[in-house]
């Protein structure tokens, strides 16, 4: 910097902060979709077909951030919601959205709330070829009924072993005179993985994360001031 060009640092910051090192990560959208069926609130749940990355597992229409499809996380979602589910964008309103989740893994989820205008299920045209089966659950269930959660410690390694046994050094702690308690592993902090079980069926990761945010916030609701309208 030259002298004179604070001002020009003050112009270049973020208006809203981002995420340090974005760009590095998985980046992507899902769309929390809520419907009225029999007189109350549901999420609308996907199950991954058999063919794709986590197969099997329960989550909510999403997927990767594309530049050259997408303007924002919020069409990524709606785009993703369109092609698994079949549902257009004129059919959901977008209530707003949740905290960003960012999990150790190296993936980011922009998350958004959605209300689908929809009779039942059956006004859905699933993609077989990513969705398995769609299913809906009352939001009330996930009120009345606390997740099990657990805490995975999450650990730094600054070396490695291949295949044969031999060790690595992803990081040269020590040819930086860093100190020796980063020359092996270090623990991080622990990551809590919520998990919900009904009916059978097991919600988990970051689809259980982003349901315990919402309800946390639902919970806050004045009791005396709700309303099924």
């Amino acid at each position: 910097m030259k002298i004179g060009q604070i001002n020009d640092l003050k112009k270049i910051l973020p208006a809203i902060p981002g995420i340090n090192g974005q760009e590095n990560y998985f980046q992507s959208a899902v769309m929390i979709l809520l419907a009225w069926f029999s007189g109350e609130y549901h999420f609308i749940f996907e199950k991954r077909c058999a063919k794709i990355r986590q197969a099997g597992e329960i989550c909510f229409p999403g997927g990767r951030f594309e530049a050259e499809k997408d303007k924002d996380f919020c069409h990524a979602a709606l785009r993703e919601t369109r092609e698994e589910l079949g549902l257009s964008q004129e059919k959901v309103d977008v209530l707003g959205r949740l905290n960003t989740v960012v999990t150790p893994k190296g993936v980011i989820v922009e998350t958004f709330l959605g209300f689908a205008h929809i009779e039942n299920l059956d006004d859905l045209t699933i993609d077989p070829e990513e969705v398995a089966e769609v299913f809906s659950l009352p939001v009330t269930l996930f009120e009345k009924y606390d997740p099990d959660k657990y805490l995975l410690p999450v650990t730094v390694s600054p070396v490695m072993k291949d295949s044969s046994g031999k060790e690595i050094i992803i990081f040269p702690a020590a040819e930086l005179a860093l100190g020796d308690n980063y020359t092996q592993p270090w623990r991080g902090m622990d990551y809590p993985v919520y998990v919900y079980k009904f009916q059978g069926r097991v919600i988990w990761g970051i689809t259980a994360r982003i349901i315990y945010d919402l309800v946390q916030r639902i919970k806050q609701f004045p009791t005396e001031n709700l309303s099924d309208s």
